[in-house]
C-alpha cells in the first residue's frame, strides 16, 4: 500500500526572506580588476585584437626595468619554455587582462606559431578566438579553422611568390658569420635568427626591396627578420572574427611592421613607445602612441584599452573617421 504523503507545510512556516539584504548574484573576489561578471558583457561587445610579444608580454631582455630595483613592478611568468621562464607581464597588468577578457571580445593576435602561441598562459578566461601566424590560422576554441585555411592558401597561391623562392633566396644572402638560426613557420612564412652587433648595416632594407617586388613583407623584431607573405595579414583575421561575433567597435595594440594593417583596421589603437613602429615614427591619426616602454608599455595599453571599452560612446565618438583603402578592405 503506498503510504500517503504528508501534508504541505503552510507558507508562513518558511523562514521570510530579508529585503534589505539580498544575496548577490556573482560573488566579488578581493581584487576588483579580475571580478567582472559574465552578465556585465554587452550584448555587441567591444572587440580587441592585441599583438603579445613586445606589446603585452615581455621577454627579460625587453623588459627595460629602468628604476631601481626596489621599485620594480611586481612580475608574472606567463611562458615557460625549456623549463625556464620566458615571458612576463607585470601583475597589474595580469588584472587588466583579466578584466578585459571578461568585458569584450579579447582576441590574442600574433605571429607566433600555433605551437609557441600554445605555451603562452594568459590571465583570465581562455579567449574562444585566437589569431596565429600572422593570420595564417584563426583558432576556434583552440582549433584552427579549416575554412579560413583553405582561404589563406588561395591567396598566397594567387597573390605571391612561393614560400621555398624567398627562403632560397634569404639563406643565399645570409652570412653565416651572423645567421644563428633559420626557419619556416607554419609553411607559412619564413624568419631568421641573427646577431644584430654583426647583422650590416642596410641589408634589412635591400631584403625588404628584393621581398617587395614579390609579395612579401620583411620585419626586423629584435634579434628576428622575418619574410612575410603580404596578403598575409591580421587584419584580415580581426576583421573575419568581428564578422562572426558581430561586433561591431574594433581596437587593436602592436609594436611592430607586421602589426600596422591591424592598427590601420581597427577603430582605435595603441602602440607602445618602443619597437619597430616607433623607430620609424609609424602614426595614424586613430592611433594612440604611448610614450611608456618596455613592460610598463604593456600594462598602460591594458589600462587604455579598459577605459575605452568601458565607455563605448566615447570611442564610437573618436573612432578612426578617414577613409580606409577599399582595395585593402576588398582583398581582406
Amino acid at each position: 500500500m503506498t503510504p500517503t504523503p504528508p501534508p504541505t507545510p503552510p507558507p508562513a512556516a518558511s523562514p521570510a526572506p530579508v529585503p534589505s539584504a539580498p544575496v548577490p548574484a556573482v560573488a566579488v573576489p578581493s581584487d576588483p580588476a579580475s571580478s567582472v561578471p559574465a552578465s556585465s558583457v554587452p550584448a555587441s561587445p567591444v572587440l580587441v585584437a592585441s599583438d603579445l610579444d613586445r606589446t603585452l608580454i615581455y621577454s627579460a631582455a625587453a623588459l627595460q626595468l629602468a628604476m631601481p630595483d626596489a621599485e620594480a613592478p611586481r612580475l608574472l611568468c606567463v611562458e615557460v619554455y625549456g623549463s625556464k621562464p620566458l615571458s612576463y607581464m607585470t601583475e597589474t597588468a595580469a588584472g587588466l587582462l583579466e578584466r578585459l577578457a571578461r568585458t569584450t571580445v579579447f582576441v590574442p593576435t600574433t605571429t607566433r606559431t600555433r605551437e609557441q602561441y600554445g605555451r603562452v598562459r594568459l590571465p583570465g578566461p581562455a579567449p574562444r578566438f585566437a589569431i596565429c601566424a600572422n593570420g595564417g590560422h584563426l583558432l576556434v576554441d583552440g582549433v584552427s579553422d579549416p575554412a579560413w585555411q583553405a582561404r589563406v592558401a588561395e591567396r598566397l597561391a594567387d597573390e605571391c611568390a612561393p614560400l621555398a623562392e624567398v627562403r632560397a633566396h634569404l639563406l643565399s644572402a645570409a652570412d653565416p658569420a651572423w645567421l644563428l638560426k633559420e626557419r619556416i613557420a607554419e609553411d607559412l612564412f619564413v624568419y631568421l635568427v641573427v646577431d644584430r652587433a654583426l647583422l650590416p648595416e642596410g641589408w634589412v632594407k635591400e631584403l625588404s626591396a628584393w621581398a617587395g617586388g614579390r609579395g612579401w613583407t620583411v620585419s626586423l623584431q629584435g634579434r628576428k627578420i622575418y619574410a612575410v607573405p603580404r596578403p598575409l595579414t591580421k587584419s584580415a583575421a580581426m576583421r573575419e572574427v568581428a564578422r562572426r561575433t558581430g561586433t561591431e567597435l574594433t581596437f587593436a595594440a602592436g609594436d611592430s611592421l607586421l602589426d600596422a594593417d591591424l592598427l590601420l583596421a581597427a577603430d582605435r589603437a595603441w602602440r607602445p613607445g618602443h619597437g619597430e613602429l616607433a623607430e620609424t615614427g609609424w602614426s595614424a591619426p586613430h592611433v594612440d602612441v604611448l610614450q611608456e616602454t618596455g613592460v610598463a608599455a604593456g600594462e598602460e595599453i591594458l589600462r587604455r584599452l579598459g577605459r575605452a571599452a568601458a565607455d563605448r560612446g566615447d570611442a564610437r565618438g573618436t573612432a578612426q573617421s578617414a577613409v580606409r583603402d577599399p582595395d585593402r578592405d576588398a582583398a581582406a
